[in-house]
């Protein structure tokens, strides 16, 4: 059978519309949308103009209302008019198969939102056969209630009732049928992939387990690469990979096993969190997580509790946790004037007070790096040899598995 795949070869352009909520402000529908259109970026899509709307919540008829809906047109057909085609209209929620139906009738182009982007990316970042069965099972989920519109693979039934009547099935129920058992197929082997991986880290002796946890584009394969001293792919985009990589560690006379996991994103579609559940079981095994965060970003905050609760939802949210700041080397502030007597906002706050908050609150269980330039990554190494060390010794007491010091070539 045919993959269902979004992407197609060809840069296109792209529009992205957001909405304007009571329970999303302006400030974090832009957030949204800048994240929107950094994964169009990554699946090879220019935006060239975003639309928002202040609504009580999305239409269900056609997500945005009529009048919102006709200003996107207008500009669609004066891009048109001057040569410009716009490729496709990306919406930053997830749209049913009526929502999609109207809009597209009404627009004329391509219509994707959020959840089929990231599969689109996730299909083209999948290497491994794992990784590619992951993906499948997750588009086969998402396309299976939205059929009527995207399933046009078989030749339709002709009309008329003659030698059809009886027991005979719609064609819309056959290709249900047919997506069905595939779905059914790639769960099964979903299950071998994990019974394999099960017995492959049964098989990694004892030694203590930490996964690198984190939002995606955090840095966690740099850090990965400077730690194991490794070559783990690692670029500025968004889900850069999908397949959870893991090394041996050895920091002075400890080794330990250290695993880079998929990153995590808001608005996750949850089929994709279903179907990636062998790949984070890295995380539900490890004995310590390091929960890498980008300090430069300017929402760092809500992507931590974005992980946390992507954790928690893992059953994974109990295990002993270092927080890591990254990117210290791209944070930016703006010292407010002396005679400036409003309150100070996020832009306002230094490093070394955003530093000593953290600090305050988490003890020395937060720490502070570059990965990039290689700020504080000795220190961090220490660290992580003390937490590690202890776990080491309380899960393995009469463990002979710690090696002799020895310096460490530079």
């Amino acid at each position: 059978m045919k993959e269902f795949v979004i992407s197609e070869a060809k840069v296109e352009t792209a529009v992205i519309v957001g909405l304007v909520t009571p329970y999303q402000n302006e400030r974090k529908t832009k957030e949204y949308l800048d994240e929107l259109e950094f994964l169009a970026d990554t699946a090879g899509a220019k935006v060239v103009k975003r639309f928002t709307q202040k609504v009580n919540g999305p239409s269900s008829v056609t997500y945005v209302g009529t009048g919102k809906l006709e200003e996107i047109r207008d500009f669609i057909k004066a891009e048109e008019d001057e040569e410009r085609e716009v490729g496709m209209v990306i919406f930053d929620d997830e749209l049913s198969a009526k929502q999609i139906r109207n809009i597209e009738k009404e627009l004329q182009v391509k219509i994707l939102d959020r959840t089929s982007l990231i599969l689109d990316i996730f299909a083209m970042r999948a290497q491994t056969a794992t990784a590619k069965t992951q993906v499948e099972l997750a588009q086969y989920k998402y396309m299976l209630p939205r059929l009527t519109r995207l399933w046009t693979h078989l030749e339709r039934q002709r009309g008329g009732s003659v030698g059809l009547r009886g027991p005979g099935e719609t064609q819309l129920e056959m290709d249900q049928r047919i997506i069905r058992n595939r779905m059914a197929l790639l769960k099964q082997r979903l299950k071998e992939i994990d019974t394999q991986k099960t017995t492959q880290r049964k098989n990694r002796g004892r030694l203590i387990r930490v996964a690198l946890v984190g939002y995606t584009n955090v840095g966690k394969s740099t850090l990965m690469n400077l730690l194991s001293k490794s070559e783990v792919f690692a670029e500025n985009k968004l889900f850069a990979t999908l397949d959870t990589t893991v090394r041996k560690v050895i920091i002075d006379n400890l080794p330990f096993l250290l695993s880079d996991t998929v990153g995590f994103i808001r608005k996750l579609p949850t089929d994709l969190v279903d179907s990636f559940k062998s790949t984070l079981d890295e995380v539900r095994e490890a004995d310590i997580l390091i929960h890498l965060v980008d300090i430069s970003h300017p929402d760092f905050e809500e992507q931590i509790r974005v992980v946390e609760k992507t954790l928690a939802d893992l059953g994974a949210s109990e295990k002993p946790m270092m927080i890591v700041f990254n990117k210290i080397d791209a944070y930016t502030w703006v010292e407010k004037e002396a005679d400036d007597l409003t309150p100070k906002t996020r832009e306002n706050i230094s490093l070394d007070e955003l530093m000593a908050t953290w600090m305050a609150k988490l003890g020395d269980s937060c720490f502070f790096i570059s990965a990039k330039t290689g700020d504080n990554i000795k220190e961090l190494k220490d660290l992580m040899y003390k937490k590690v060390r202890e776990l080491h010794v309380q899960k393995y007491p009469y463990n002979d598995f710690l090696y002799q010091h020895y310096e460490e070539e530079e």
